[in-house]
């Protein structure tokens, strides 16, 4: 069995679909961020249980649960609220009981956009540190997201688990992607280890240590926005994505063109007024 953790802050729009997707688990916890909407009513009419934690970053939000939630089982498969489980991942990790000699497992997500899995223009699969032992496992925070700590043995799940980038529409995504840019900004001006390696990790890494060491590279290459639009939509094939594909990747363009604007403005603070 496993246990199912869900980072929470007003949800109420998105959190049902997610917890429909795990009703079958018998522990489904919430750690929430403070909501103001209906997230914790729902969370607990589905039987979950309801923690709160003020929010720093994805991070140390994960690390707390993991530090203080009596989990009732030895493996926790990590969610947010604009995810489901499938059936077929669900059944995976029912298989792992905890003397495994690993600390987690990747799983890769099948990312949709306007009802469409968009494999090619969304780097597909995309491991994340998502299935992972409820007690010793440790994240770093990495841009706008978070990592697994180096030290942990990964493994990886075979079956996927379902992402809905279009949730929020585009307004929303254009504005969550606004606050993403301006942190992958800063660990990237801060030379943040989890933003990427060395150039041997691009050349000669694994496939998941020169996904980060090429992102990392890009921060310093001109004309960020139409690179992104002809590697992701030509290079990666979003092409094959149909309109979907088209949309999506125009709009990690802009995110591009979000980034390198921070990235000008924290350098520019940092520099302070200039003096005559």
């Amino acid at each position: 069995m496993l246990s199912i953790l869900i980072l929470t802050l007003n949800e109420e729009r998105k959190l049902p679909a997610c917890l429909a997707s795990v009703a079958d688990c018998d522990d489904v916890v919430v750690l929430d961020s403070g909501s103001t909407d209906r997230t914790a009513d729902l969370a607990r009419a589905a039987g979950a249980r309801i923690f709160v934690n003020p929010f720093q970053n994805f991070a140390q939000q994960r690390n707390h649960a993991h530090r203080t939630i009596p989990f009732r089982h030895p493996w926790v498969f990590h969610l947010d609220a604009d995810e489901q489980m499938t059936p077929e991942l669900r059944d995976e990790c029912r298989s792992y009981r905890g003397d495994e000699p690993l600390d987690g497992c990747y799983a890769a997500p099948r990312m949709l956009w306007e009802g469409r899995w968009i494999p090619h223009c969304t780097d597909y699969p995309a491991w994340q540190a998502r299935f992972v032992k409820a007690h010793g496992f440790e994240f770093v925070q990495a841009g706008h997201g978070q990592r697994e700590a180096a030290a942990m043995r990964m493994g990886r799940l075979q079956a996927n688990y379902l992402h809905d980038l279009s949730a929020d529409g585009v307004d929303g995504w254009i504005a969550k992607h606004r606050r993403y840019a301006r942190q992958e900004a800063e660990a990237f001006l801060t030379g943040d280890p989890g933003m990427g390696g060395p150039l041997h990790d691009l050349l000669a890494g694994p496939s998941l240590t020169r996904r980060r060491a090429l992102k990392h590279l890009s921060y310093r290459l001109p004309g960020r926005p139409a690179l992104r639009f002809l590697y992701q939509y030509l290079l990666r094939g979003g092409f094959l994505d149909g309109r979907p594909g088209y949309r999506y990747c125009r709009l990690l363009a802009r995110y591009e063109g979000f980034a390198t604007g921070e990235i000008k403005l924290l350098r520019a603070s940092r520099r302070g007024p200039s003096t005559s």
